[in-house]
């Protein structure tokens, strides 16, 4: 049955949902990765694709920007369409110096300065965790397409730290969130979520900026850096399913 934020009735949306923030994002996937694909959602332009992927069926599913924007398309996937799974595909901002630009990260939990679990779940926790064994699958085809991954805690924020000139001011939250890996905006809603709903999530993210990493990184480098984050997922579902 649809929604108010998607058209698509049950049978269009498969168990297992890739999602991106940028419905271009969802588009390109779909078209470069997937066969026999249709578009399964465009309301307020937030596309959402269904395909096969060596002959598994995935859909893909952008979410947007905050745990406002995923919340409302995760709660309702998982709610209303009976999808089992959700693996957010993202890009971040390094914290830890042992990151570097395009690294990409499997994140075991999300320190989360939001108010989205206390407001929507009554939910006090400050972290919130990703489904070990979905993680464990990640990893493992990680290490079998010999693709080096960073995996441990990060922190979802609901502003882009990068505007933020107070360095000391963001260096303490920081350090409160435990020192995370990389922060970005929508993990700690989606593990929330699939945490009250005992549904599976992950999380994985590209590197795109760095204090300390500040070379420039060309379109092709960005392209795959981006690829390989999306064929690490599509492998790891294509196996669970």
């Amino acid at each position: 049955m649809p929604t108010a934020h998607n058209e698509s009735n049950k049978r269009s949306i498969a168990p297992i949902v890739i999602m991106p923030g940028d419905p271009l994002r969802a588009k390109y996937i779909a078209k470069k990765f997937l066969k026999k694909v249709k578009k399964v959602n465009d309301v307020r332009n937030m596309l959402a694709f269904t395909g096969y992927y060596k002959g598994k069926r995935i859909t893909v599913f952008a979410s947007g920007m905050g745990c406002p924007s995923i919340g409302i398309y995760a709660y309702e996937l998982y709610q209303i369409y009976n999808v089992k799974a959700i693996v957010r595909l993202g890009t971040s901002g390094a914290i830890s110096p042992d990151l570097s630009l395009l690294d990409v990260v499997i994140a075991d939990s999300s320190y989360c300065f939001s108010n989205y679990p206390k407001l929507f779940f009554q939910d006090d926790a400050k972290e919130f965790m990703a489904t070990k064994e979905l993680n464990d699958q990640l990893e493992q085809v990680a290490f079998n397409r010999q693709l080096q991954v960073h995996r441990g805690r990060i922190a979802t924020t609901d502003f882009f730290d990068v505007y933020v000139s107070d360095k000391d001011y963001l260096n303490k939250l920081y350090h409160q969130a435990k020192d995370p890996l990389c922060i970005e905006m929508e993990a700690a809603a989606l593990f929330a979520i699939a945490k009250h709903l005992n549904r599976e999530a992950a999380c994985v993210l590209t590197i795109v900026d760095s204090p300390t990493d500040k070379h420039n990184i060309s379109p092709k480098d960005r392209e795959k850096g981006l690829d390989d984050a999306i064929m690490l997922i599509l492998e790891t579902l294509s196996n669970k399913i």
